[in-house]
C-alpha cells in the first residue's frame, strides 16, 4: 500500500482528500504547515507527497525545495490554483514531479497519483547511455560528465535520458512531457524549457560537449558536439 502525505491547510479540502484517498486504498498522513510537512516527510518517508503551493509560513515551493535537498526519490505532486502558470513553473523548478490544478476531480487526482507512483517504481530502464563524455545510468539514476557527477534532479535526469535515448531525433515538448510526466498537458507551459535550461547549466559546468539543441518552435534534438563544433559519438 502506497503511503501519501497530504500537505494542505484548508480543513475541508484536507478532509475530502484524506477520505477519498483512503477509500482508494492509500495510506494517508496529514500535515497543515510546511514545518510539519518537513518533519513528517523525514519521519514517515512517504511514497508520494501531495503538496499545496499556498501554505502558512513556508510556501509549498520552499517545502518542495527543502525536501529535494535530501530526497530525490519521493514523488511530489503540487496543488496549484487554476491557470497559475508561474506557480507551475516555480514548482517544477523546485523539483516537483507533477501538478494538479484546482478545482480537480478525485478520479483525475487518483489517476495522476497512480501514474506518478508507477513512474517512481519503473522509471529506470536499466541501461547505460553514453555520448561524448556523458554517461547516464538509467537503472541507478546517476549521470556523469567524464569523471564528474552531474547534479540533476529526478525529472531533469529523466528528461535528459529521454532525449539521449533517441539521438538525432527531433522531440516535441508534448512528446517529452508524455514520456517523462505521463501526460502532455505540461508541454503547454514553460516546464520543458525550464528543465532543459537547468540540464544545460549542469552540463556546461562539467562537460566539454554541447548535447541539447533547440529547433525553434518545434522542440529539441540530442547530439553530442564538442564545443569546437565537431560532432562526437552518438549514444549506444
Amino acid at each position: 500500500m502506497a503511503e501519501i502525505l497530504i500537505v494542505e491547510d484548508d480543513e475541508v479540502i484536507m478532509g475530502t482528500l484524506a477520505y477519498n484517498l483512503s477509500r482508494s486504498g492509500f495510506g494517508v498522513s496529514q500535515a497543515t504547515t510546511g514545518a510539519e510537512a518537513l518533519r513528517m516527510a523525514r519521519k514517515l518517508r512517504p511514497d508520494l507527497i501531495l503538496l499545496d503551493i499556498m501554505l502558512p509560513g513556508e510556501s509549498g515551493i520552499e517545502v518542495c525545495e527543502r525536501i529535494r535537498e535530501r530526497d530525490q526519490g519521493v514523488m511530489i505532486v503540487m496543488i496549484t490554483a487554476k491557470d497559475a502558470e508561474e506557480d507551475k513553473v516555480r514548482g517544477f523548478e523546485a523539483g516537483a514531479d507533477d501538478y494538479v490544478t484546482k478545482p480537480f476531480g478525485m478520479k483525475e487526482l487518483v489517476a495522476r497519483i497512480n501514474a506518478n507512483l508507477k513512474r517512481g517504481e519503473t522509471g529506470g530502464r536499466g541501461k547505460l547511455i553514453e555520448a561524448g563524455d556523458l554517461q547516464l545510468d538509467t537503472k541507478n539514476f546517476t549521470a556523469r560528465a567524464g569523471e564528474e557527477p552531474l547534479d540533476l534532479r529526478l525529472k531533469e535526469f529523466e528528461l535528459l535520458a529521454a532525449l539521449a535515448s533517441t539521438p538525432g531525433e527531433l522531440r516535441s515538448r508534448e512528446d517529452l512531457a508524455k514520456e517523462v510526466w505521463g501526460h502532455a498537458g505540461v508541454g503547454s507551459s514553460r516546464t520543458i524549457d525550464v528543465h532543459i535550461r537547468r540540464i544545460r547549466a549542469a552540463l556546461e559546468e562539467k562537460s566539454s560537449y554541447e548535447y541539447i539543441h533547440t529547433a525553434r518552435g518545434l522542440g529539441y534534438r540530442f547530439e553530442a558536439r564538442s564545443r569546437t563544433g565537431s560532432p562526437a559519438g552518438r549514444p549506444g
